[in-house]
């Protein structure tokens, strides 16, 4: 993954990579240099790592990479353009999506037409609406892809399939939707006690790499603050973080 840490004080820019089973490692920029210079650096690192579901599962269960393969064949491929939509509210959805590369985002439209951006999904991550999957009910989301992306539409037919050649796949399957709960869980409690700061430190945690990726504006629909008050946060832990 990749932070840009920002540190207005200093006339640098400071890009902290944390790359798969690598140790982290530091670049300075000059903050007079393009923005554009640090962007093409995230992609770069993107392309060199290797997103594919037969990587991910075969990194995560006792899964034969010959046996895999043929069965993720059958999976759908798309790529879609940057501001394309998979889903819109009131369409039902029936695959999970997996990013190999890009960038989703999944979100809904309130009464008066403000956006609520429920999650991102960057490269190795899964999107879904599971209640319009699993209940065949009409999805209350949108899910658009933010930058051009290419996915696997995976069905139910798949995941049992999956299951029944490796039992460990059920299992991590489990423990999957189990974090996944988790972790709304964790999303609600935040909503409504957390600080807009203990909010922003979290989103870095989880999306260390959507920091140049993402607009300010859609950070702060995701953290349900104001966009005013997202650079406010910002400008407050510069000052904090100062040497």
């Amino acid at each position: 993954m990749v932070q840009i840490l920002n540190r207005p004080e200093k006339d640098i820019v400071w890009v902290v990579g944390l790359g798969f089973q690598e140790k982290n490692s530091i670049w300075f920029y000059k903050k007079n240099r393009q923005v554009s210079t640090v962007v093409g650096i995230i992609k770069t690192f993107f392309a060199m790592n290797d997103f594919t579901l037969t990587t991910y599962l075969t990194s995560n269960i006792d899964a034969n990479k010959n046996v895999i393969e043929p069965l993720i064949s059958h999976c759908k491929v798309k790529h879609f353009k940057k501001s394309e939509f998979l889903l819109r509210q009131g369409e039902k959805c029936k695959y999970s999506f997996f990013v190999e590369k890009g960038l989703l985002r999944q979100y809904s439209i309130d009464e008066k037409g403000k956006e609520h951006v429920i999650l991102f999904a960057p490269e190795g991550w899964f999107m879904s609406d599971r209640d319009s999957v699993y209940f065949d009910q009409p999805s209350s989301y949108f899910i658009q892809a933010m930058e051009d992306t290419d996915l696997l539409f995976i069905t139910d037919e798949l995941i049992f399939q999956l299951a029944k050649e490796y039992p460990s796949f059920l299992e991590f399957n489990n423990r999957l939707l189990h974090n996944h709960i988790r972790q709304l869980q964790k999303r609600i409690t935040q909503l409504l006690s957390a600080t807009a700061e203990e909010r922003y430190l979290d989103f870095i945690k989880i999306y260390p790499d959507l920091m140049l990726r993402v607009s300010q504006i859609q950070i702060a629909s995701y953290l349900g603050i104001t966009p005013e008050s997202l650079s406010r946060v910002r400008k407050e832990l510069a000052v904090k973080n100062q040497p």
